[in-house]
């Protein structure tokens, strides 16, 4: 690490955020995949007001950074990050029960699946698309999150943004311009950020909210493999499915190293335990030649590929 420490001020960063400010993190831990290199330089926000100070005073001085939730959809390279990483962690909830329709607001660093089982606990309708998601909120607006017929476009009512150049503001979905897996933030990364959302509910009887939850959790324990993988690779093509298309091209269980296109769903990538992120980007190279040979179909990826990459 010790050349990387010439690409950040560190003197100044430790004078402005002391003990706050982590050396040579190895950011494997805090991605779902478990992959990945270290950050030169990483920071950990606990709430909402304390991720936009932050990114505020970083932002000023100059400095740009990556931020980390929970960590899905992305693939840290080998060689990990060379810049400073926030990771985020402000998860305060409060749901608003007397207002109709009801709604919850949340900060950007909760994980959005444990939102959507706090509102089915309540009785609160509109998410039991999430239950299982294993992203933020944050990530979810990002990259307009969905799942079983239903996305963020579906229950955002608003998102907080900081945005570097004109502070704290409120977007709506006009704001967004959600589109499929994206939208205005992801369009113009590092420009914004989101700190919070507000997403609209419906009441409904318990027993239905569950029977909804228990329906999609066993679909997505039937068709998505447990281990530790980024989530769909990639996005799925115009009238057509990704998965699909690299069943046919006949790579579902191929393995490069330890990395594996797993043998139940084609869009998903496993680590069997040690794979390296050159590992999962050459099983991608791969997926991506292959069915644009066979099919004539270019595969976008959904994930974020973070780091130094060679191409």
């Amino acid at each position: 690490m010790d050349v990387m420490a010439h690409l950040l001020p560190i003197k100044e960063l430790r004078a402005a955020f002391k003990d706050r400010l982590l050396e040579a993190v190895p950011l494997a831990p805090y991605t779902s995949a478990r992959i990945g290199g270290s950050a030169e330089a990483l920071i950990v926000v606990h709430n909402a007001d304390e991720l936009a100070d932050t990114a505020l005073h970083l932002w000023e001085i100059g400095i740009e950074f990556v931020i980390l939730g929970g960590g899905s959809n992305v693939l840290v390279s080998d060689s990990g990050i060379q810049g400073l990483v926030l990771l985020n962690k402000a998860r305060k909830v409060r749901f608003n029960e007397t207002s109709e329709p009801p709604s919850v607001y949340a900060e950007s660093g909760i994980n959005f699946g444990a939102l959507a089982r706090q509102a089915a606990q309540k009785e609160f309708s509109g998410l039991e698309w999430a239950a299982g998601i294993p992203g933020t909120l944050g990530g979810a607006v990002f990259g307009n999150a969905g799942a079983h017929g239903g996305d963020m476009y579906g229950c955002l009512k608003v998102a907080e943004i900081l945005h570097r150049e004109k502070g704290k503001q409120t977007w709506s979905l006009d704001d967004l311009d959600f589109t499929y897996r994206s939208s205005a933030l992801k369009n113009k990364a590092g420009q914004a950020l989101v700190l919070s959302a507000t997403l609209l509910l419906a009441r409904e009887k318990p027993e239905i909210i569950e029977e909804k939850m228990k329906k999609n959790l066993k679909h997505r324990r039937k068709t998505q493999p447990p281990g530790a993988s980024m989530g769909s690779m990639f996005k799925n093509p115009l009238g057509d499915y990704a998965g699909r298309l690299i069943d046919a091209a006949g790579l579902k269980g191929k393995q490069i190293g330890a990395a594996q296109i797993s043998p139940l769903h084609g869009n998903f990538f496993i680590n069997q335990g040690e794979a390296s992120a050159s590992d999962v980007k050459a099983l991608i190279d791969l997926a991506q030649k292959t069915v644009a040979d066979q099919f004539g179909v270019n595969l976008e990826l959904e994930i974020e590929l973070i780091g130094e990459w060679n191409s």
